[in-house]
């Protein structure tokens, strides 16, 4: 006779806010995936059907309502739900009061709706502003709407946290955030005999994040023992954040399935063929936990005349190895599935970049010729949606591409532009990566329109500024640099617009990429309206180190040594003249900050996630750098919160950036602080200063008690010899 097995679908999918064609096709190809594997449970996202990242317009009664017609036309088609419970997420309204729910399904019946119990709020997450958390016990009528009561041939269904009982086994949900509070569901649903958990989630990418998810779950079903089934969502849903997917399986506290964090395929599903009787003999041993057990409160049930664990042709699941993407690699490939999105998703022809020959610019370049080679790799695989897309991008319907240059060179456009200023390494650096890539290049000169906008100036004012090198004041130099840099950003903009029209392809424009990171973005190191505007940029939550990183990887990736050699390069804007010999005229970011971009990655987790201000932050890098003395701690804090203080302001017009560091500087979304500061920071730096003279008061007190000491100590020894020619 042979054994039972719960087969069981964790889907990723890429959806889309507010897009509900699209978001349902991508549910029904799942549903249908998951019945081909043979899967008796088939487990979505959160918020699948709207799409996560809906927002304010969760307000809207469209989108609900929106969200229940494409139920509607999930649940009309009789063979998607035939013996599979469908476990789909969505917004619901219930009482006049919106809940994020999982709507359970199976034949054509809506068993239950279960409401999320614990909703994620503050950085990137807002739920409470448009959800509300559910706190009532026990199960109430659910009274559907007379186009729904149609098609499920009932009236009413049950809404609340309960258990599912099916004829096997039971099994009950988690939605994301659940999964992350100090006391989670899973752990009564389980000492309750749940021996499965399904958990539909949306979180977002964040580098190194994937390892704590890892943790969260493996513990939840290894300290309970059972089935902890988790499902993702993938890609960019509309705005900064990139859902990674690692939808998985995990049973008593190993990965038996686990999805790609990055990918372009719209769906994926991961089987997870499980033995139950593993999950039984698990507890059973486990006396400490049994005795937990019989003293919990059962939860209500509704029941589903399914059977989950089915005799199947697949084997069972084994565990999996683990591994994980080290952060070069999940920036390598985080920020391209999102430029793919984003470039698919607006109706663009493709990406312009004005390229410096920096570090900042290439590893831009780097992630769009990365993002073509992963492309090229999965239409390789066989992926249509892909190669589709492709071909409606550049508009060439016969379109195969045989390596990722084929791609690069028709959708990137990249540009040096030049002023008297730059240098002849950057130049030759910038323009063999465009060539290394594939991307159509221009080398183009600006300083045209530079000396036209200055002699605007000296028309309207009859002055001529200066740079400090040639006598000018600080004001005038910076000021110079400035119009360097905004030409730049007019000029990309220009090309973005026309450069498909000098092709001779009617209409269509190009993305304008930023080149700014997350370390330049918190100093402020950057000019507002310069290059670091721009339509999307892939590096604004990024720092100088992972990037650097980042380009060395890539350099064996791509095959291009080029970006290897521009990794190693000091960073400069080249913005000022220099006079060959004079060391002073060079125009190094470090030295020009007055802090290394090390220390800025400090400084911004301080300041961000361990929610310092200008005291603690002292107090804290008081231990954090013991090879400083305080009053150079104090100087490198009080530099900090100045600079930042003062430009602040250039995050409210910050380009949409990808988000991947806890640290981020987005003020729109993300680090909701304010734009206009008092930036003598009086009371705090006063404090500072108090605690360094204090400091200093006591060394000065060690040395003279430590002198004082000595002396006595040196007059004892000199004692010494004559008492001893007393004796």
């Amino acid at each position: 006779m042979h054994k039972k097995y719960a087969v069981l679908a964790s889907c990723t999918l890429n959806q889309w806010a507010l897009s509900f064609a699209h978001n349902k096709s991508n549910i029904i190809k799942s549903i249908e995936l998951s019945k081909r594997l043979g899967a008796t449970y088939r487990l979505g996202p959160e918020l699948e059907v709207s799409g996560y990242g809906c927002e304010d317009h969760f307000f809207e009664l469209d989108t609900v309502k929106h969200s229940w017609q494409v139920l509607g036309e999930i649940l009309g088609q009789r063979e998607l739900t035939k013996d599979i419970i469908c476990d789909i997420g969505m917004p619901v309204h219930f009482k006049n009061t919106l809940y994020n729910c999982r709507v359970i399904c199976l034949n054509q019946k809506i068993l239950l709706i279960r409401p999320k119990l614990y909703l994620a709020a503050g950085n990137n997450y807002r739920e409470s502003r448009w959800f509300t958390a559910w706190v009532r016990e026990g199960l109430e009528d659910f009274y559907l709407a007379p186009e729904i009561q149609a098609i499920v041939g009932q009236k009413s269904t049950k809404f609340g946290n309960a258990i599912i009982r099916c004829n096997d086994t039971t099994i009950a949900c988690e939605t994301c955030e659940e999964l992350w509070v100090p006391k989670n569901p899973h752990v009564d649903y389980g000492l309750d005999g749940v021996e499965i958990i399904m958990n539909g989630s949306g979180s977002h990418h964040e580098l190194r994040k994937l390892h704590t998810r890892l943790g969260l779950i493996t513990s939840a079903s290894s300290r309970n023992g059972g089935v902890y089934v988790y499902a993702n969502a993938r890609g960019c849903d509309g705005g900064r954040m990139y859902f990674d997917a690692s939808s998985m399986v995990c049973m008593n506290g190993k990965i038996y399935a686990l999805e790609d964090q990055f990918a372009p395929e719209e769906v994926s599903v991961q089987l997870g063929v499980m033995d139950l009787d593993e999950v039984r003999s698990y507890r059973g041993g486990f006396n400490s936990r049994c005795v937990q057990s019989a003293k919990q409160k059962p939860f209500p049930t509704v029941e589903a005349e399914i059977d989950i664990c089915k005799i199947t042709e697949h084997s069972l699941n084994k565990e999996v190895k683990l591994n994980l993407l080290i952060p070069e690699q999940e920036i390598a490939m985080g920020p391209p599935m999102w430029l793919w999105d984003y470039l698919r998703r607006s109706g663009a022809r493709g990406f312009f970049l004005p390229l410096s020959g920096g570090a900042d610019s290439a590893s831009v370049a780097a992630m769009v010729a990365n993002m073509a080679q992963i492309v090229l790799k999965s239409i390789e695989r066989g992926n249509q949606d892909a190669l589709m897309d492709l071909r409606r991008i550049v508009r060439e319907d016969d379109f195969t591409p045989k390596t990722y240059q084929d791609i690069v060179s028709r959708i990137f456009v990249t540009s040096y532009l030049s002023t008297k200023n730059s240098g002849k390494e950057t130049l030759e650096r910038a323009e063999t990566l465009a060539k290394g890539i594939g991307s159509l290049y221009y080398n183009m000169g600006i300083d045209e329109a530079y000396d036209s906008i200055v002699g605007i100036f000296q028309k309207a004012t009859g002055k001529i500024p200066q740079f400090e090198v040639h006598g000018g004041t600080y004001n005038e130099d910076l000021a110079l640099q400035n119009i360097q840099a905004r030409v730049r950003m007019v000029v990309s903009y220009l090309m973005a617009q026309l450069v498909p029209w000098t092709q001779g392809k009617q209409g269509g424009f190009l993305l304008v990429l930023g080149t700014s990171n997350i370390c330049e973005s918190l100093r402020g190191y950057m000019t507002k309206y310069d290059c670091s505007s721009a339509d999307i940029n892939p590096i604004g939550g990024i720092n100088k180190s992972d990037l650097k990183k980042t380009l060395i990887y890539l350099s064996h990736e791509l095959k291009l040594p080029v970006l290897a050699e521009i990794a190693g390069a000091k960073p400069t804007a080249e913005l000022r003249p220099f006079i060959e010999g004079d060391v002073k005229t060079q125009q190094l970011d470090e030295v020009e900050m007055g802090m290394s971009y090390d220390e800025l990655d400090e400084f911004g987790r301080l300041r961000k996630i361990s929610r310092s201000g200008p005291l603690s932050m002292f107090e804290r890098l008081l231990f954090n750098w013991p090879h400083l003395s305080p009053r150079l701690v104090a100087e490198k804090v009080k530099r900090f919160f100045f600079y930042y203080s003062i430009n602040r302001h250039k995050m409210t017009v910050l380009t949409p950036s990808y988000h991947a560091e806890a640290y981020g500087t987005d003020d729109n979304r993300f680090d909701l602080r304010q734009f206009l500061y008092d930036t003598k920071w009086e009371v705090q730096f006063s404090e500072i200063d108090r605690i360094v003279m204090e400091y200093e008061r006591e060394q000065v007190m060690k040395v003279k008690g430590s002198k004082e000491g000595q002396n006595r100590k040196d007059a004892g020894e000199s004692e010494g010899p004559k008492e001893h020619q007393k004796l």
